[in-house]
């Protein structure tokens, strides 16, 4: 069939998410018209006008099977995605994290794209939508004029300022017997609060004090909303900035001692499923590994697994909880798809990901058939599940994390052996890289003829797996 006659879609943005979505797209016979706007408009971050240039680290994470990261890894390879695939022919040594050469893994993708008969790449910026189904990719640093037609047609759930996140953390490494469920002035229960002594509080605010905080790249300027506030911003104002703030225990006691405390932090479920938890009020912009001092260092939380650090940087992208089905379409406008950081993602690879569903449901869309959801137990499933059913109340964006899918039994289900955390996510790995296994097949999605087999994962120290998480 002569390609002007075929189903055709529209990609707007050539970063890890669109080029994803167009190959994918391809593959399942749709012709592709892909825009990318540099370089006839370049941004503050990129430095030059090839696909999938990445502008931050050189890392798409772990690939180990206990690292979330390489779980999605090894779904995307088994998929045949485009930017892991690239990124594995750029390797760069990096221990146990899937690290890549920039410009070699940019120049693959980029040569890839406008290989494919089926894809048609126009260098030019629109500012508007295109008409039949699209898929909108265009990144965390959006134009002002095509973020005004996404807003015009979305409406104020649009979010784009430079802002600050909390972080996050897994359910189960929350110290139930410390952590106490209360509402404010006796309302519902519906937070996990951790009690602070002045002791307590003096530590913590101490942390904060002399923590390392973020240093924007010169692109960036920090401006925040009073609303926004970074927790360390709230310190430096003040030793009682943060206790009449997020932390003012008024209208909190224990339930069942009646104790009253200094200061209270509060914690808010994230997800349906209550595996996730945010710390309600910390945005914050510190270096990682002084956070996750921080963090610990509260009351009830010396344990605790953190699933997404507080981030601080410019991100434009949707509310996506109140916008958008796990297909990655927007509830209101089935023709148009979202995808990566517009999408509500953080990280490359999660970019990339969400960037090959999109582009396969745009296509399946335009080929009049049904749109699909991976398995809630893989990685990519748990991911789409959580940017639609989220709360949508201070939404930020998520990576990928073992709060994503469902936890592990605490016990081998066949041995009968108690597992410890390793143990539970080698498990939680096997059963999600299964169910998407039995997906794909189940999809008849096109076979990888060869490709490269999925590169054996090596097993890596805790320290290792820490490292390549926060690259």
């Amino acid at each position: 069939m002569d390609i002007g006659a075929r189903p055709r879609i529209t990609v707007v943005g050539a970063g890890m998410a669109g080029s994803d979505a167009a190959l994918a797209a391809a593959r399942l016979g749709v012709a592709v018209d892909l825009y990318e706007m540099r370089p006839t408009r370049t941004t503050p971050a990129h430095v030059s006008d090839r696909f999938a240039e990445m502008v931050c680290s050189n890392s798409l994470g772990g690939e180990s099977e206990t690292n979330a990261k390489g779980l999605l890894q090894a779904e995307m390879r088994a998929a045949g995605g485009a930017i892991v695939e690239a990124a594995d022919g750029a390797r760069v040594p990096a221990g146990g994290a899937l690290a890549v050469d920039r410009e070699r893994m940019a120049t693959a993708v980029t040569e890839r794209v406008h290989a494919d008969p089926n894809v048609t790449v126009h260098r030019e910026e629109l500012t508007r939508i295109p008409d039949g189904v699209v898929v909108l990719a265009t990144g965390p640093l959006t134009s002002d004029a095509f973020a005004d037609a996404i807003r015009e047609r979305v409406g104020d759930d649009f979010l784009g300022f430079y802002d600050a996140a909390a972080p996050i953390v897994e359910a189960d490494s929350i110290d139930r017997s410390v952590a106490f469920r209360a509402g404010r002035y006796g309302q519902a229960a519906d937070y996990l609060n951790l009690p602070l002594s002045k002791a307590d509080y003096d530590r913590f605010y101490e942390l904060v004090a002399n923590a390392r905080k973020h240093v924007p790249h010169d692109w960036e300027k920090l401006e925040f909303f009073e609303g926004c506030m970074p927790i360390e911003e709230l310190a430096r104002r003040g030793y009682d900035t943060p206790r009449f703030g997020p932390m003012k225990p008024v209208g909190l006691h224990h339930p069942e001692t009646g104790e009253r405390f200094f200061a209270v932090v509060q914690l808010r479920q994230e997800d349906a499923a209550a595996r996730m938890w945010s710390l309600v009020g910390f945005q914050t912009g510190l270096k990682w590994g002084d956070q996750k001092e921080v963090v610990r260092a509260l009351p009830g939380l010396h344990d605790a697994e953190i699933v997404r650090y507080g981030v601080m940087h410019r991100n434009t992208y949707l509310n996506a909880p109140r916008l958008l089905e796990p297909t990655l379409a927007l509830r209101a406008h089935p023709d148009l798809f979202v995808a990566g950081v517009l999408a509500g993602t953080e990280g490359y690879l999660e970019s990339s990901a969400t960037g090959w569903l999109a582009g396969r449901n745009a296509a399946l869309r335009a080929l009049g058939r049904p749109t699909v959801v991976p398995p809630e137990a893989t990685m990519l499933g748990g991911l789409v599940r959580f940017l639609s059913g989220a709360n949508p109340d201070g939404f930020q964006p998520m990576n990928a994390n073992w709060g994503l899918v469902p936890n592990a039994p605490k016990k081998d289900p066949e041995s009968g052996r108690r597992m410890g955390k390793r143990d539970r996510r080698a498990w939680m790995y096997r059963q999600g890289y299964a169910a998407w296994g039995a997906w794909l097949a189940e999809g008849d999605w096109p076979a990888r003829e060869g490709r490269p087999e999925a590169i054996v994962r090596a097993e890596t120290a805790d320290a290792a797996d820490f490292a390549a998480a926060t690259d």
